[in-house]
């Protein structure tokens, strides 16, 4: 299956998203993923004072959790869509969020102590060149936070059909999320991004699976 990730294709589409993006994910999701994403976040055990880069962060949920999780650290969200940072902006007025493309981040080498990426990764047509981004602004020993979609089971499929459903309940534009759909089913399973991670330089923390594996969140350090 083709998964069109042209860079403008997917930042015109998550514009296009983004005004019900959030109630979306609530619906499918019965608001359970804020809890995965509160959890996998407690994973990294992170210290005070630290310095946390959110990738693809979209309207911002992670962003802001991260800041609830670890409230003596500094966080900073870096998205490409205009709209879904509005949204971001809206949600977390004390939040700092940029505009910038994750495969060029605007941050020096070994800046941050984290970094961290919910349901993004995926969407990006050169995912080698974001990890070794990622890679070169974490300073050393840092940790890098991915989650996403995990192995394809029968579990995870009820995601495929409830998505039709939802659209049409909330009458949204079901071509719009198609190409989620896609995404998520072309994207490589927890064992293969481990391993691709690990061709970048990282090496593997733990992986933690949630909802059967259908969730997964893998913590790799520099």
């Amino acid at each position: 299956m083709v998964c069109d990730k042209n860079p403008e294709n997917v930042r015109n589409l998550f514009n296009e998203i983004a005004q019900y993006y959030d109630k979306t994910n609530n619906f499918i999701s019965v608001f359970s993923h804020y809890i995965i994403k509160y959890f996998a976040l407690r994973e990294l055990n992170i210290k005070p004072r630290s310095l946390i880069l959110d990738v693809c962060c979209g309207t911002g949920d992670f962003t802001r959790l991260i800041a609830k999780v670890s409230p003596r650290s500094r966080v900073i969200g870096v998205d490409f869509c205009e709209n879904m940072l509005k949204i971001a902006k809206n949600k977390n007025p004390k939040g700092v969020f940029v505009l910038a493309d994750c495969l060029e981040l605007p941050f020096k080498e070994r800046e941050f102590n984290y970094v961290t990426a919910g349901f993004g990764l995926r969407n990006i047509k050169d995912r080698a060149k974001a990890v070794s981004e990622i890679y070169r602004v974490l300073d050393f020993d840092g940790q890098f936070l991915h989650l996403d979609f995990g192995i394809r089971n029968s579990f995870s499929k009820v995601f495929d059909r409830l998505v039709p459903v939802v659209a049409k309940c909330l009458k949204i534009n079901l071509e719009h999320y198609k190409y989620l759909i896609n995404s998520k089913q072309e994207f490589p399973e927890p064992d293969e991004l481990i391993k691709e991670f690990e061709t970048h330089g990282f090496k593997l923390v733990k992986r933690v699976d949630y909802l059967f594996g259908v969730i997964s969140a893998q913590i790799m350090q520099k």
